[in-house]
């Protein structure tokens, strides 16, 4: 991996295919495995950390901790495969209603039936590897290998809040209005962004998610 000054408070740290190969897994696996250790071990002065598909963002108080420093300990620390399968710290469950315009699409593309579809989106346990697009919007891989499913050729101009999508190894959920180009599964009612709540994203990276089926 290689760790660059990112402005006076940050680094950010690229991830390299040895990364992911000593995981035995992604690039974002290497990603998330760093993230979870360097949470984990409660370095003062360590402010927020940021994964990404590929980097990782650290923001960090200089008057307690240095570059050099933090450069010392990113390298004693050793990516394993088990480091990257460690269990999430919360499991968050999201009512869905499986009544999504793509369903019938997605079901074509995997080859199965449209209830396939929606038992093995709600049956998956999912990660929130990462942010991104949208406050709220977070992407959500499987636990264990899925799906490969394609964007629209043409993007809709208005996706609904709360849409439940899919597209390639990844499932979100819109937190608000907005284009996109995600094949749509379902609705939920629950804000994925509420400024009033304590924190406003109800999704954390590194959090388990697991989609409920709840009829209308």
């Amino acid at each position: 991996m290689l760790i660059r000054p990112c402005g006076d408070q940050a680094v950010i740290i690229d991830f390299l295919t040895e990364d992911a190969t000593a995981v035995r897994g992604s690039v974002l696996d290497a990603v998330l495995a760093l993230n979870r250790s360097l949470v984990g071990m409660q370095v003062p002065g360590i402010i927020d950390t940021v994964p990404a598909a590929q980097t990782l963002l650290v923001t960090f108080d200089t008057t307690q901790i240095t570059p050099s420093r933090f450069a010392e300990i990113v390298d004693s620390i050793r990516l394993t495969p088990s480091g990257a399968a460690e269990k999430a710290s919360e499991t968050v469950e999201i009512p869905v209603v499986y009544d999504g315009p793509d369903l019938e699409a997605v079901a074509k593309h995997t080859g199965l039936s449209v209830e396939q579809v929606i038992e093995q989106h709600s049956n998956t346990l999912w990660t929130a590897a990462f942010g991104g697009f949208a406050p709220g919007f977070y992407y959500l891989i499987p636990q264990s290998p899925l799906w490969d499913i394609p964007r629209l050729e043409s993007p809709r101009t208005k996706i609904p809040a709360g849409s439940v999508a899919v597209a390639g190894e990844f499932s979100a959920v819109y937190p608000q209005q907005s284009p996109g180009g995600w094949q749509l599964l379902g609705t939920t009612k629950i804000p994925m962004w509420d400024v009033d709540r304590w924190q406003p994203s109800l999704l954390k990276p590194g959090d388990s998610v697991k989609f409920v089926q709840v009829k209308k």
